[in-house]
């Protein structure tokens, strides 16, 4: 079980220098336990609601979730996960992760810190992760500012403009993986040809799996509260070397085809070590650098084919020096906005209260 505590103190936010958390005995934060109010059923479900509106594999949305005040319980719902390009759960987990994040930026916003446990159930590896609502906090322009950003964050699946993204805007995303965990390394312009390369070699790859086909076709262009619609799945590469996955080679929508940048910004999100652990800090650390890249008005597109492939995705790591890819991720200025992307009723991913103990007579 993994341990940590909340993370959204003053100075989260790109432009507000950074402070440390207060613990007590008069120090700022500092809140007698015995005046506590803990937040009520409802703002947890609110907070879950925003959770469900985090990004996930194919718009898979492969989460559940269960609250028992002050605790909310975020499992991995098996049935979601997809067995052709996930069948260990990695990109299952990152999913997972992201909408933890959410849920810790929502809790915090709502005026609580949280208490953040992974795995808290050995035995249990569905139970990912046990968020804890704590100490009340008022809120401050960072997590304002990213909590604002977690309706506008869209996969952008259409081409960006040829306009270079600042170093500070760059530093930022960086910084908001780093607070989580993780490393988001700005691809050099031989790094960035290498990858695109690799992502073109992997898709192929995908294509050539049994199953493949049927499983893209699955989460695509149905109209219901999951999966890929057509307003979303953007166009075909016409110069075929951007690798967006095509969510209309199967499903029966039209197949549109542009022009894309020929020079994208791609940056590559790493961890330390490559346990479920890290696949979860992962999706966290994802979550906040597209947060970030939303408030910072970037358009984003997480290119995962890459690390689908276990060969392809080997090229990517460097676990002598302790990085193991996750996800490549890429930036710009959107030359369209983005559309959004169904999801699922809250009845749908959380689960009834528990039933309360009776006292034994």
């Amino acid at each position: 079980m993994t341990r940590s505590v909340d993370l959204f103190q003053p100075g989260d936010g790109p432009e507000v220098p950074a402070a440390t958390i207060g613990d007590g005995r008069g120090r700022p934060g500092y809140v007698d336990e015995g005046s506590i109010v803990r937040p009520s059923r409802q703002v947890l479900a609110d907070c879950v609601r925003a959770a469900t509106l985090a990004p996930s594999l194919h718009n898979s949305q492969p989460w559940r979730f269960r609250i028992d005040e002050p605790v909310t319980d975020v499992y991995a719902d098996q049935v979601r996960r997809l067995q052709v390009i996930d069948p260990m759960g990695r990109e299952q987990l990152i999913s997972v992760g992201a909408a933890v994040f959410t849920l810790r930026l929502a809790i915090r916003q709502a005026g609580y810190r949280s208490e953040l446990a992974l795995f808290p159930e050995p035995g249990r590896p569905d139970l990912v992760a046990r968020v804890t609502a704590a100490q009340p906090a008022s809120s401050n322009p960072a997590v304002e500012a990213l909590f604002a950003a977690i309706p506008h964050r869209h996969t952008n699946r259409w081409p960006f403009a040829q306009t270079a993204i600042p170093a500070d805007a760059l530093g930022h995303l960086a910084e908001a993986a780093r607070r989580e965990g993780a490393t988001l390394t700005v691809a050099g312009a031989t790094a960035r040809d290498a990858i695109l390369g690799l992502a073109q070699e992997a898709d192929r790859r995908l294509h050539e799996l049994p199953g493949y086909q049927q499983e893209l076709a699955r989460w695509t262009g149905a109209v219901r509260g999951d999966g890929v619609p057509s307003r979303a799945a953007g166009p075909w590469d016409a110069l075929e070397s951007m690798p967006v996955r095509d969510f209309g080679e199967l499903s029966g929508m039209p197949r549109r085809s542009e022009k894309f940048e020929p020079y994208p910004t791609l940056l590559v999100l790493a961890t330390h070590s490559d346990e479920p652990a890290d696949w979860v800090r992962a999706g966290q650390a994802l979550q906040r650098a597209l947060l970030t890249a939303t408030w910072l008005n970037l358009a984003t597109t997480p290119i995962s084919q890459p690390v689908e492939v276990p060969a392809v995705r080997q090229v990517l790591a460097a676990p002598e020096a302790g990085r193991f890819a996750q996800m490549v991720l890429r930036v710009g200025y959107g030359r369209r906005v983005a559309a959004a992307s169904p999801r699922r009723a809250l009845s749908e991913v959380l689960g009834p209260a528990p039933r309360p103990q009776t006292q034994p007579r």
